[in-house]
């Protein structure tokens, strides 16, 4: 068993990134390798180049995400990490299945539509083919599984129909078709003063997301001042419904506690925010705090940073060459 996933560089993390995403990375590396099974992690820098971003952005984002992800417990001793760019041959490949995946399969592609909004003629064509290049980034490593949520099972689909028709056409049965790996739902986290939007950097308001990089008090005073209702908590977890602001805050805890929300309704019945939110406060900095001072000492060493990325690229190489060198051979392409 092999798994492969990768993730967009992105700077300024903030609590949803980590709950949604590495947490789900990291218990995924201990189940995946208790069992036996191998797990490879990419910055999928290339893919951030379908839409403008400022060079030193890109690369300062690449840095803030590996430390992150080491950070939060991603072991570059156990898993294989690295970014896309330091092995070309997932450029590579994506070139040559290019010429297998069909215009009609990326016309339907639900992720374009959305990203390029009304101005479909101004989008990059990177950003029209970049599923290819995300077909590519599995194939390569020859994944048995690749975990998925709801807004990527489409390209897996996609990854799967190019490894099946190049194996037919080329009569060879290069490329394994992975399977996804469905683990429990990444919890979706809301705005801290709107719950009815996510938690986004993007949000003007300091006050509605907590950052990876945020001081112990501050956390704690976001929380403290994040928009509730007067009302105490239910006992159940269905009887939270129409309160957005209380399920955020509720949801929040259950996934920084490794419980259910139903579990923590149960736990906390009757008792109002005043309880509650000092609760979920100090939850936070124990779970948070850890990790922020690790990352800062991380990335005062970025030369380390960089040296764990070459020495994951080093291994991801080794497995890669022989795919694409197959590749090559039965295209035609070297003797």
């Amino acid at each position: 068993m092999r798994v492969v996933s990768g993730i967009q560089p992105t700077g300024n993390l903030h609590l949803g990134n980590y709950l949604g995403a590495v947490k789900q990375w990291v218990a995924m590396q201990d189940e995946v390798q208790a069992a036996g099974g191998e797990t490879m992690y990419f910055i999928a820098d290339l893919h951030g180049l379908t839409q403008w971003i400022a060079p030193a952005t890109l690369n300062a984002n690449t840095i803030e995400m590996t430390a992150t992800l080491v950070a939060a417990g991603i072991d570059p001793e156990r898993s294989i990490l690295f970014n896309q760019t330091r092995v070309p041959a997932h450029s590579e490949l994506a070139w040559l299945l290019n010429n297998v995946a069909r215009v009609g399969w990326l016309n339907r592609m639900t992720q374009f539509k959305d990203k390029a909004g009304k101005n479909r003629e101004g989008a990059s064509v990177g950003l029209y083919d970049y599923p290819v290049l995300m077909a590519a980034d599995v194939l390569l490593y020859n994944a048995t599984h690749v975990p998925v949520g709801e807004d990527q099972k489409q390209h897996l689909e996609l990854a799967r129909d190019i490894a099946a028709k190049f194996n037919m056409d080329y009569e060879r049965e290069l490329f394994t078709l992975p399977e996804p790996l469905v683990s429990k739902e990444a919890p979706r986290i809301m705005s801290l003063r709107d719950a009815s939007a996510k938690m986004s950097k993007s949000n003007p308001s300091e006050m509605s997301l907590i950052k990876l990089i945020d001081s112990d008090e501050t956390i704690a005073d976001k929380l403290r001042k994040a928009k509730t209702d007067p009302e105490p908590l239910p006992d159940t977890w269905e009887a939270l419904e129409g309160r957005a602001e209380a399920r955020n805050l509720v949801t929040i805890f259950a996934a920084l506690a490794d419980r259910t929300p139903v579990d923590v309704v149960a736990e906390f019945a009757g008792k109002g925010f005043g309880q509650f939110k000092p609760a979920l406060a100090d939850l936070a900095v124990a779970r948070l705090g850890p990790i922020r001072d690790e990352m800062q000492r991380l990335l005062a060493d970025r030369a380390a940073i960089n040296a764990i990325l070459a020495r994951g690229a080093e291994k991801a190489r080794a497995l890669a060459a022989p795919t694409l060198r197959a590749a090559q051979e039965t295209m035609g392409l070297v003797a």
